[in-house]
């Protein structure tokens, strides 16, 4: 990989990470490619949010400026 732009994010769901991503990179859905790394662990008694969903949003080159 020379050079990829991405960020790694954590949210409570796969949406909510790439949101936060997306912001963070101020990019739309279409310029970036997502990556799930983990998903969402569920809690005692299943509880959500006991462990977050993360994901890696990668720019896809040549779309930074489009």
């Amino acid at each position: 990989m020379k050079n990829e732009r991405y960020v790694e994010a954590e949210g409570k769901t796969v949406e909510e990470a790439i949101e936060k991503a997306l912001q963070i990179l101020k990019l739309s859905r279409k310029r970036v490619r997502v990556e799930t790394l983990s998903e969402e662990k569920k809690g005692l008694f299943g509880m959500a949010g006991a462990k977050p969903t993360k994901v890696r949003v990668s720019v896809i080159p040549g779309k930074e400026n489009t």
